[in-house]
């Protein structure tokens, strides 16, 4: 087969002999060349692990991994635009270096932001591979336009008018920085990055409603898209959150201005939001600030994870409990899109439940993954060993096809790493491990238990390794952790106290700590460590 006519996503092959009746071939050998994760000598390395007493979980974790893997591409397999009426070819240019991350492994093998916002954080606690990250973000600012905006998608396919992904661009430089401390990545582009942020806050409307006005329309699939649309302005405030951090992290005199301001311009678009978009009625945001019925999964998942509104709130809790009003037999059918489940959009779901300070948010979080990636994992006509980008509410293939995007089954991505969100969120809820700070500088433990009874994970940055696991004691009602983390960092552990009866003990390396050397908060205890090893029990 011809590199250029290399399929990217291939499971089967259907080998014909067209001859005559009793002529036959004898098959010695096949041999299949692997194009994906072309600078790995060993396709087995990842970075990170996870494991629990939950098998399913565990092969979705995997699944997500995997897919994620067969993401990453060369950089001159790129499906060549325009696209060819027969067949493909995937010989186009997608960036710089010599792997990149793109969307799918089959099916426009194009570097796509928006997609990144859930690809990037599963990449890291899993493969590691971020070097595909950084070549897929360069691209996108080589390729910002003259205004200031990024493309929707890289080249070859270079889509444009989409302000969401313009500002996943700008929230994959915040991942990226987050988990790689590649200051210098960031400081090369800061010039561009910092008039992206001037483009994109130049559409809110200062003087009236304080929201964005949203002109860039494209977006993920949803049907409605435009003007003060909750989940773009939602986006913005994460997108002015995280920008504000990246300027401290680079600790310049300039950037602390920038900082101060970004933080400011985020406090009172969150206002604008809540006094315009929520629907106190419904207990959840509306679609956008104008009468409307349609309560979204995109914008509610997104305002509880990215901390819109407190975890702790009354509020969080009703948008959470609001949500699983449209959960189906196999997943989360997105309002914004009728009749689809999308893997992309139940992954900021799942993360926003697991987010609520509340027992009950964990237990949706772990349902929802077991209802729809479960679903998947389980099919007769799945891959079972990779994630699909959507389907229907009705149980088959055809994911938006209504819509007029003319999508048939075949055309469905079965490796897309958009859906790759349970990779994340079990080894950063579930087992509770996750960065704050560049490289993990600084880290958090703050594990959910659900119906689990032990869960590990793992991942490894420039400074070291980071492991955690938990495991709840046979018969009683305490529970053991494991921390190590590099010497030299420091974090904060929240471990749950629910159902101890206030009496609870905490030991750390067999020293029982004293009720000054902890606080609780919402059903936690909270203490500092620095980096080490560390044995932790929990009990009565």
């Amino acid at each position: 087969m011809p590199d250029e006519v290399m399929r990217g996503g291939f499971r089967y092959m259907t080998a014909f002999l067209v001859t005559e009746s009793g002529t036959y071939v004898n098959v010695t050998d096949v041999q299949l060349e692997i194009s994906f994760q072309p600078t790995w000598s060993n396709l087995e390395a990842y970075q990170g692990f996870f494991d629990s007493n939950d098998e399913l979980l565990n092969r979705i974790w995997y699944a997500g991994a995997y897919t994620l893997q067969t993401n990453a591409v060369p950089t001159n397999t790129g499906r060549w635009v325009p696209m060819l009426a027969n067949g493909w070819a995937n010989n186009g240019t997608l960036g710089p270096g010599d792997t990149i991350i793109v969307d799918g492994a089959k099916r426009d093998r194009a570097v796509w932001p928006g997609d990144m916002g859930i690809a990037v954080p599963s990449t890291f606690v899993s493969t590691g591979d971020l070097a595909s990250v950084k070549n897929a973000l360069q691209v996108m600012f080589d390729y910002q336009n003259p205004d200031g905006s990024f493309p929707e998608a890289g080249p070859p396919l270079l889509q444009q008018n989409s302000d969401t992904y313009h500002m996943w661009t700008m929230i994959g430089t915040y991942n990226y920085m987050l988990y790689t401390d590649d200051a210098a990545f960031v400081q090369r582009n800061w010039a561009k990055y910092q008039k992206a942020m001037e483009y994109i806050y130049a559409k809110v409307q200062v003087d009236t409603s304080g929201l964005l006005n949203q002109t860039g329309t494209r977006d993920w699939a949803r049907w409605q898209t435009g003007f003060n649309n909750t989940e773009a302005n939602v986006i913005l405030y994460h997108t002015l959150q995280t920008g504000a951090e990246l300027a401290t992290w680079l600790n310049e005199s300039s950037s602390s201005n920038l900082a101060a301001t970004w933080t400011s311009r985020a406090t009172a678009l969150q206002t604008a939001i809540l006094t315009h978009c929520f629907d106190s009625t419904y207990g959840a945001f509306r679609d956008n600030a104008t009468l409307t019925t349609l309560h979204p999964q995109d914008a509610n998942s997104m305002a509880i994870l990215f901390d819109l509104i407190p975890p702790s709130s009354q509020i969080a809790q009703d948008i959470s409990t609001a949500l699983t009003k449209n959960w189906t037999p196999i997943g989360a059918e997105a309002p914004e899109l009728p009749g689809n489940i999308s893997p992309f959009i139940s992954s900021f779901e799942i993360q926003a439940h697991f987010t609520v300070t509340n027992p009950t948010g964990t237990t949706r979080a772990l349902e929802l993954i077991r209802r729809s990636w479960g679903w998947y994992a389980n099919h007769r006509n799945g891959t079972g060993s990779t994630v699909i980008e959507g389907y229907r509410t009705n149980g088959t293939f055809g994911y938006r096809q209504e819509r007029g995007y003319g999508y048939d089954p075949s055309y469905v991505s079965h490796a897309h790493g958009w859906s790759s969100g349970p990779t994340s969120a079990l080894t950063e809820f579930v087992v509770g491990l996750r960065v704050t700070e560049p490289a993990g500088r600084k880290w958090v433990v703050e594990p959910r238990f659900g119906d689990l009874t032990r869960a590990q994970a793992g991942f490894v940055t420039g400074l070291g390794k980071f492991r955690v696991g938990w495991e709840k004691e046979k018969g009683g009602v305490g529970y053991g952790v494991v921390i190590e983390t590099p010497v030299g960092t420091e974090g904060v552990v929240r471990l749950p106290v629910d159902g101890l009866g206030g009496n609870a003990t905490v030991v750390v390396d067999g020293r029982v700590l004293g009720k000054e050397q902890y606080r609780e908060e919402d059903g936690r205890v909270v203490f500092d460590l620095l980096g080490g090893v560390y044995n932790v029990r929990v009990g009565m």
